[in-house]
């Protein structure tokens, strides 16, 4: 997965046969930057940070599954994937531009009503973050998830 950032591109790069790279380009919003993926490992979420979007790219079809409108200049790092007790697997992404943390359905499977949508915005503190992470122990059934955008918070 290559994000060319200006161009608003992603190329999808097929190594199986090293002398005849397959490269597949989407077309997705501009200025791509930092991002990971869903915890099934199949969906790459990116943000187009100077459009305030996230992308998600199908990486077993090669295609573009959504673009999410989401609060100012997210900058996820890798994103924070957990299990939200309404909406099932989710990931989330802060940004640089607002306080908002937003977070995203990730299952089109089984919350196919959820998936690829901003399901919930928490409140952050003030100038907005860098990166999101989780801890190990969010992952198991019936933990919250504690958001923490200051210090001495």
């Amino acid at each position: 997965i290559v994000n060319v950032k200006e161009t608003g591109k992603i190329w999808m790069v097929d190594y199986t046969d090293l002398k005849n790279l397959k490269t597949t380009q989407i077309d997705t919003a501009k200025f791509l930057h930092d991002g990971g993926f869903d915890a099934t490992k199949r969906y790459f979420l990116t943000a187009a940070n100077a459009s305030d979007k996230i992308v998600v790219v199908d990486t077993k079809t090669s295609k573009l599954e959504a673009i999410v409108d989401v609060g100012k200049t997210p900058h996820p790092g890798r994103g924070a994937n957990f299990k939200h007790p309404k909406f099932g697997p989710v990931w989330a992404t802060s940004g640089l531009g607002d306080e908002r943390i937003d977070i995203i359905g990730t299952d089109p499977a089984k919350n196919k009503q959820h998936a690829w949508k901003v399901v919930q915005t928490l409140k952050g503190q003030s100038g907005g973050s860098l990166f999101i992470k989780t801890h190990p122990n969010c992952q198991r059934e019936g933990n919250g998830v504690n958001v923490k955008t200051h210090p001495k918070s």
